[in-house]
């Protein structure tokens, strides 16, 4: 691959990565993973 194509495969990575963490840090996918966190280790009851 030439250098252009590696620019544009780094730029598309962080996209994806700073789309991924956006995702991720909403408070309605951080209540679902602790509820499922929660749920596997059984610490609701």
């Amino acid at each position: 691959m030439s250098t252009a194509e590696y620019a544009v495969g780094t730029i598309a990575a962080c996209a994806f990565a700073a789309l991924l963490f956006k995702v991720v840090s909403s408070p309605e996918v951080q209540e679902m993973l602790s509820s499922l966190i929660d749920q596997a280790l059984n610490t609701n009851g």
